[in-house]
């Protein structure tokens, strides 16, 4: 998918140096199954994935900060070496400090993708702030980019996709 994006949003996705993410709408379509032992599942797209390893491969750093606390969330990040993980607390906002302190990183510096309210005071402050087509309301008045695809199916793809073109280690950039 080629897509163009208006000046406003390449210069802001210029200093984009770390990805977060949430999880449930996002890195999964928000549905959940319950396994024989009664665990919650979740279904992840290799395609995101896929961007997710190609935007590490290019010196960016990544991270979740998720509500949930659940087995398949922390194995799915372990897997894809994201450097920052926050879960279990619908206020997202401590994560997300500890995240920047961490890393040394400034809210401009960060892209993040959220669909719910938890995420809002998050997608507020970063620099460029995405989001879901099927996002809350409340979401879709609060971000910068909407992808064209939908949440678990291709939408963080998309974003990882834009900031590989357009971000501070996009050829050219760095």
């Amino acid at each position: 998918m080629a897509l163009t994006l208006p000046p406003e949003l390449r210069a802001r996705l210029q200093k984009i140096r770390c990805l977060l993410l949430d999880v449930d709408g996002v890195l999964t379509d928000c549905r959940v199954f319950l396994d024989s032992n009664g665990e919650w599942k979740r279904m992840f797209s290799i395609r995101d994935g896929y961007g997710i390893v190609q935007l590490k491969e290019s010196g960016y750093k990544l991270g979740v900060i998720t509500g949930s606390k659940a087995k398949d969330i922390q194995e799915r990040v372990r897997v894809l070496g994201m450097d920052y993980f926050s879960e279990g607390s619908t206020n997202k906002t401590p994560g997300f400090e500890r995240i920047l302190n961490e890393s040394g990183l400034r809210p401009e510096e960060i892209a993040y993708m959220g669909d719910d309210d938890f995420d809002i005071p998050i997608l507020r402050e970063v620099g460029f702030a995405a989001t879901v087509p099927d996002a809350m309301d409340n979401v879709l008045e609060n971000v910068h980019y909407v992808s064209v695809r939908p949440g678990g199916n291709g939408a963080v793809r998309e974003v990882c996709e834009l900031i590989l073109k357009y971000g501070a280690f996009s050829k050219g950039q760095a």
